[in-house]
């Protein structure tokens, strides 16, 4: 099994470097951290009494893998959760915050289990994800990656300046449903005609 520093590894590689897209609510980002996380966290990167741009643009592989596993990992107690969910939920916390527990939940409830989806990792959740995992050993980590992968594609819906991240141009799959797929098994990948039929009324 990977390590949390590998799948930090990992995730680092799948955000890519700096981006600035007016696009993306989330704002700058470099390695797939924001400068928002990076003021949050008071990271005076090169020690001029602000953390701005320049201290999100000095950001190294390591550094940002360091945030990961202490502040999207380890505080969220995403530890608790059966191991076969943590690669996943761990890629969507990075990706989206507190949703990435909140989808999680709202499978979970979908499955008999009567939790709140507050988007934190409580003993409640712990419990019905350990249960779920019992029943469905070989199909949760599915359950949920298609259940991420629907959460990107309901997100686009809502919001076109969000589709572009849904698809690419010339009209297959973009980032966001890719990145969901990584952790679901090969026969449940969408095929770019499904894909093109899911997001038609985009166009």
């Amino acid at each position: 099994m990977k390590t949390v520093e590998q799948i930090a590894a990992e995730i680092v590689a799948r955000e890519g470097g700096y981006v600035n897209d007016p696009d993306d609510p989330g704002g700058a980002t470099n390695l797939g951290v924001t400068l928002t996380t990076l003021r949050e966290l008071g990271e005076d990167r090169n020690a001029d009494g602000k953390v701005d741009l320049a201290d999100l643009k000095a950001l190294t592989k390591a550094d940002a893998q360091l945030i990961f596993v202490e502040h999207y990992f380890r505080k969220p107690g995403l530890a608790a959760l059966p191991a076969q969910l943590q690669p996943s939920v761990f890629d969507m916390q990075v990706n989206a915050g507190a949703n990435a527990v909140k989808i999680l939940q709202r499978l979970l409830t979908r499955m008999g289990f009567a939790i709140t989806d507050d988007g934190m990792v409580g003993p409640k959740t712990v419990d019905a994800a350990r249960l779920a995992a019992l029943a469905a050993p070989a199909h949760l980590a599915d359950a949920y990656g298609i259940a991420r992968r629907n959460y990107y594609y309901a997100l686009a819906d809502a919001r076109p300046a969000s589709r572009k991240f849904a698809r690419s141009q010339s009209g297959g799959k973009g980032g966001w449903i890719i990145r969901a797929e990584e952790f679901v098994s090969a026969r449940y990948h969408l095929t770019i005609a499904e894909h093109r039929a899911r997001v038609a009324a985009w166009a």
